[in-house]
């Protein structure tokens, strides 16, 4: 069983954690589960809705796979030592990816270091005043480290998840699930087509 957590803060944002995690979670039956993982047992999104999370943040280090998504408070996480104490991510053993503002939960335990990254129009500025190189692309992965901006560019990250885990077809067939009928082809032939060229971008 390979193990998924998406980490969903307070004020986050429902988009980023939930369409990655139900896009994962396409592959229960191949072995790879997502789990919405929390730092309290409930969390508010930043539209006021209240869910409970399925794990809590002690279950990072038995993940195979971290997305770490955004919301309305990552600059607040950010600040909370002993919040960033609880996420021990291992890259050398461990997936490590981030959505919007996530890149700032990356940069702040120095995995951004020599990497660019991605996040949206409006952590922008906060990644790099961070010292970040921000990419104008939806998605961007290096070694077992991926970034994807925008909230629709969740789904680049849970294919790049399904692709590292399971293989290319495996990520295809996913996403041919929740493709708009009448676009699926294109729509997993643009997905894996945006994996690709995040994958040879390289920093300037």
């Amino acid at each position: 069983m390979t193990q998924v957590a998406v980490v969903t803060f307070d004020g986050f944002n429902e988009l980023d954690s939930f369409v990655a995690a139900a896009i994962v979670n396409r592959c229960r039956r191949d072995g790879l589960t997502a789990y919405i993982t929390t730092p309290t047992p409930t969390v508010t999104s930043m539209n006021g809705v209240e869910i409970t999370g399925q794990r809590g943040l002690d279950f990072i280090p038995e993940a195979d796979v971290v997305l770490i998504g955004s919301g309305i408070r990552t600059r607040d996480v950010v600040a909370d030592d002993t919040l960033l104490a609880s996420l021990p991510l291992d890259p050398g053993r461990q997936l490590v990816g981030s959505q919007c503002s996530g890149a700032l939960v990356l940069a702040r335990l120095g995995l951004l270091a020599h990497l660019p990254a991605c996040t949206d129009a409006t952590s922008r500025p906060w990644v790099e005043a961070a010292g970040v190189e921000v990419l104008d692309a939806p998605f961007h992965a290096s070694g077992p480290i991926a970034t994807a901006g925008g909230c629709m560019a969740s789904q680049y990250l849970a294919a790049w998840t399904i692709t590292r885990t399971l293989g290319e077809a495996a990520a295809r067939a996913a996403i041919d699930y929740v493709a708009p009928v009448g676009e699926k082809q294109s729509t997993v032939e643009h997905v894996f087509g945006v994996l690709r060229a995040g994958e040879r971008v390289t920093t300037g």
